[in-house]
């Protein structure tokens, strides 16, 4: 008994650290990338409760498994902690291909030995069959976890879909390269690196959606002395396409055409006041594009 309940507070503990690790990458993530600014924060929580309601259904699959297991004489921990880790459907799929029999004690040396054995495999003990009810009588066990599963599949699928539809319609996403807020992309880009050091942003990308917005934050020390410094090269431009440089701090947003520059480009920023400012790339078509931009 005391090895049982080791085993299930073992579990529990497992649960609630896997959920301390999402949380923790939730707010990783917000400190990195200034939190949800220009994002609906009903789509974050609307995904914090998808991995939520998909963890619950984990976890009450794994314990339907550990109770099935216990009742089959099988390791209960390693195969709840099997179907928690792998996904439940994945993990119940292999449970179930692997799940022996159920098993009943030899009443002569105790050992396991199927239900539909007529004497011990152990001890050759013959076995007596009063009526066959543990072969016939094969009840669901725990119905309690399997009703609570498909309750948090529900709310999982609810979430997920009004999720995936806040996000695919754009609802309450900023996609302005003028806005003050954090940009959010609907697209895609493929890059070949993107680094921000020493004060030096560089991107390399081979091509990306139409109207995709690479951003960065910099650091304006004197905007009356200082220049931004933008060397960019665009490998392809195919007719109507352009590169759109973008410079916004509060209400102060500058576009400019980087599209094909003949020589490095030197920008005075004194319309702009000393502090953090988002420097952004607008890509409309181009591709193959290197460029490296700095604040001096």
């Amino acid at each position: 008994m005391k090895n049982e309940n080791k085993n299930k507070i073992l579990l529990y503990i497992s649960f609630i650290v896997v959920l301390l690790l999402i949380l923790l990458r939730f707010g990783i993530s917000y400190l990195k990338s200034d939190g949800f600014n220009g994002l609906s924060i009903q789509i974050p929580i609307l995904l914090f409760c998808t991995i939520f309601f998909a963890l619950c259904t984990s976890a009450l699959f794994a314990a339907w498994v550990y109770q099935d297991c216990k009742r089959r004489g099988d390791d209960p921990v390693l195969w709840a902690t099997v179907v928690f880790i792998v996904t439940p459907f994945i993990g119940l799929l292999i449970y179930f291909l692997r799940r022996p029999e159920i098993k009943t004690i030899c009443p002569a040396c105790r050992h396991r030995i199927s239900v539909k054995a007529n004497y011990c495999e152990e001890c050759g003990t013959p076995i007596k069959k009063e009526d066959h009810n543990m072969m016939t009588k094969q009840e669901t066990h725990h119905l309690n976890y399997i009703v609570a599963d498909i309750v948090c599949m529900v709310f999982m699928l609810i979430c997920l879909t009004g999720s995936i539809v806040r996000i695919v319609t754009g609802d309450g996403i900023n996609t302005n390269a003028a806005s003050n807020d954090r940009v959010w992309n609907l697209g895609v880009i493929n890059m070949n690196y993107n680094t921000y050091q020493n004060d030096v942003w560089k991107l390399n990308f081979s091509s990306a959606s139409d109207g995709f917005i690479k951003e960065q934050h910099m650091m304006i020390a004197d905007a009356d002395t200082q220049l931004l410094h933008a060397d960019i090269s665009c490998g392809t431009v195919p007719e109507g396409t352009a590169l759109v440089l973008w410079l916004v701090q509060g209400d102060t947003a500058k576009s400019i055409d980087v599209t094909s520059l003949s020589e490095p480009l030197e920008y005075p920023l004194h319309e702009f006041e000393n502090g953090k400012i988002y420097v952004r790339l607008q890509i409309n078509g181009v591709e193959n594009t290197v460029s490296e931009i700095y604040i001096q």
